[in-house]
């Protein structure tokens, strides 16, 4: 208590001239209406200022409860995505094939079950694909399958209830018939060479067919499991096998197994029938 009084007996002179000044300076600015604007721009500004630096260092304290509450939020956005639910492939569309089996019977006709590519392998020698419907959804073994455009992708060669495995065309062991589109619709042996993927060939074509590069090759139609017509691909080179009176022809694949996103599985409705006769016959010429 005694510094204080001996700063201020020290001080007291100037102590005193800065009362007055602050006095002179409330004075002006209250009965001056000039002088007031001025002065309340300046401490408004000022004023602003200072909270705006006050605020700053306030969030900064305040940063992990602003953290925290955006994590929240955001796994809440992440578990309401879209990707994140998957319905299942119920879609379905009959197809009426324009070939009479004969004059008495109706229209063969075919189902398409839609059904989504959830695993899709092209760089090996062995390619599947796995599609997210099986038994349940109406699916079974020895289906054909065809891209969104009717391209060709291969045929299911297992299943389960809720997913079926489709040997795709880029297999080793997968040979399909194909036949040219033009020319006198010459048929062949459609298969991958285990190298070039999109790239397949057809074999046992006749030299004496008419192809060119661009011509269209589409499916024979002597299958339960691809109904004629349906797209394999377009000639990219002809090779002329001198070995034989034969074309090997290279095509590309009318299907992009690049990025397969939905296919349609094809129900033959006699598919069954015919696999039964088949199989009786089989069992005869034992």
């Amino acid at each position: 208590m005694r510094n204080i009084f001996l700063f201020i007996r020290r001080y007291f002179t100037f102590i005193f001239f800065l009362l007055l000044q602050g006095f002179c300076i409330y004075l002006i600015v209250h009965y001056n209406t000039y002088h007031n604007a001025i002065f309340s721009g300046t401490a408004n500004q000022l004023t602003g200022k200072i909270n705006e630096q006050y605020n700053k260092v306030e969030d900064y304290f305040h940063l992990k409860i602003t953290n925290d509450s955006l994590v929240k939020a955001n796994e809440k956005l992440y578990n309401k995505l879209r990707e994140d639910y998957q319905l299942p492939d119920t879609a379905t569309k009959a197809v009426i094939d324009t070939i009479k089996v004969d004059s008495l019977t109706q229209y063969r006709k075919f189902t398409y079950l839609q059904a989504a590519v959830i695993e899709n392998s092209v760089n090996t020698q062995s390619n599947f694909i796995v599609l997210s419907r099986g038994t349940k959804g109406g699916v079974k073994n020895g289906m054909g399958v065809v891209d969104i455009n009717n391209g060709v992708v291969g045929t299911i060669t297992d299943i389960t209830g809720d997913y079926a495995i489709v040997m795709s065309l880029l297999h080793k062991d997968s040979h399909t018939e194909g036949m040219l589109l033009r020319s006198n619709g010459e048929r062949g042996t459609v298969s991958w060479d285990g190298v070039t993927p999109n790239i397949l060939s057809i074999s046992k074509i006749p030299q004496s067919a008419k192809v060119a590069k661009g011509d269209t090759i589409i499916s024979s139609g002597n299958s339960t499991s691809i109904p004629k017509g349906k797209l394999l691909g377009f000639v990219t080179e002809v090779i002329r096998d001198k070995s034989s009176n034969n074309f090997l022809i290279k095509f590309r694949s009318a299907a992009n197994f690049y990025n397969l996103q939905y296919v349609y599985a094809i129900d033959n409705s006699q598919q069954e029938a015919i696999n039964q006769l088949l199989e009786k016959a089989k069992q005869q010429t034992k």
